[in-house]
């Protein structure tokens, strides 16, 4: 590959792959700005519409855009590279992303990468630190995606292990339902438990006496609404914080648990948290605590990079256009998108 250097001075990035519509720019070592619009249709649903969200991204991205030029007080002639989520994700949602870079792409004569959302994430880590060592393990926790991925150097990722049904963070939004909390649920279910005794109920830990580093979150989900309907709403209102606490600390323990086995396998001695989970703070306090216990070293991206956002888009994007890695612009989007399908087409 190519080594373009110093080449991308100012980058753009965009993100539509659910239902927030971001545009972030960035240089090789600084955020300028990072616009965020979270999409407010969806709340009296308790869940996101796919055809909503893509009418809502097609109004919102030229404005969007616009903001976080203006933040970073450039315009788009000083713009030097294009960076956009492909998948997964919703397919309506991410084309009108996609097919927006790409115009732009071809309008202002400057390349554009293709990144996978999850990819995203893990690179959300090297927007705040810069000095992140390889190898590491990243445990990549978000509403679609448990993966606890080997990564041993730039773009080169090995899963060893991720969900075999519901994602943690789909859990947390579900029990939130369950408990009527407001959408989304998991900041809320984290805000509940610090009120809350973690051992009011003994809710079950699937596969931690596994020796693999997959995750099952839905049994714990079903042990849940199990509990809910058997206890009775008067007896569920009056220990809404002990059952939140108790879900969490089933959740988190086990993600904990895992992680640190699978750093001590692979002889790893860094792990780096991504997704919108990994905003958890009794995930990122546990966390830590465990990785101690065994002299690891751990690594949190800053809360505002932990959900979707186009900053950790541009940064994974400016990883592919350093390198030459340039996406042709037949690239379609992938709604099923694995970690380290996609690859870049060199131009």
């Amino acid at each position: 590959m190519v080594d373009v250097g110093n080449r991308f001075e100012y980058l753009l990035g965009i993100e539509t792959s659910c239902d927030e519509t971001s545009a972030a720019v960035i240089t090789q070592h600084k955020v300028l700005s990072n616009i965020i619009s979270s999409q407010s249709v969806h709340v009296q649903f308790g869940g996101v519409v796919p055809e909503l969200a893509s009418r809502a991204h097609l109004s919102k991205v030229l404005p969007i855009v616009n903001e976080a030029l203006q933040n970073a007080h450039i315009t788009l002639s000083q713009l030097s590279g294009l960076a956009v989520t492909c998948g997964p994700g919703l397919i309506g949602a991410l084309l009108v992303g996609l097919n927006y870079v790409k115009g732009l792409s071809l309008a202002l004569g400057i390349p554009y990468a293709a990144v996978n959302h999850i990819e995203g994430h893990i690179y959300a880590n090297f927007l705040n630190d810069q000095s992140l060592p390889f190898p590491f393990l990243c445990l990549i926790v978000s509403g679609g995606h448990t993966q606890v991925v080997l990564i041993r150097d730039h773009l080169q990722y090995q899963i060893i292990g991720e969900t075999r049904d519901d994602a943690a963070g789909e859990a947390f939004d579900k029990v939130a339902k369950l408990l009527n909390l407001s959408y989304p649920g998991g900041p809320e279910i984290d805000r509940l438990a610090r009120m809350g005794n973690s051992s009011f109920i003994e809710f079950p830990r699937a596969l931690m006496k596994s020796d693999q580093f997959d995750f099952s979150y839905s049994g714990l989900k079903t042990a849940v609404m199990n509990y809910i309907r058997e206890a009775g709403q008067q007896k569920v209102g009056a220990h809404l914080s002990d059952i939140c606490a108790s879900f969490q600390r089933a959740a988190v323990e086990v993600l904990v648990k895992k992680t640190v086995q699978a750093a001590r396998t692979f002889q790893i001695r860094f792990i780096a948290l991504a997704g919108g989970v990994a905003a958890n703070s009794l995930l990122r306090n546990w966390m830590r605590e465990e990785a101690a216990k065994f002299k690891l070293q751990v690594f949190f991206p800053e809360l505002e990079f932990c959900t979707d956002n186009a900053a950790m888009i541009a940064r994974a994007g400016l990883q592919y256009l350093q390198q030459g890695d340039f996406s042709p612009l037949d690239v379609n989007a992938f709604p099923s998108l694995r970690l380290g399908q996609f690859s870049q087409v060199t131009s």
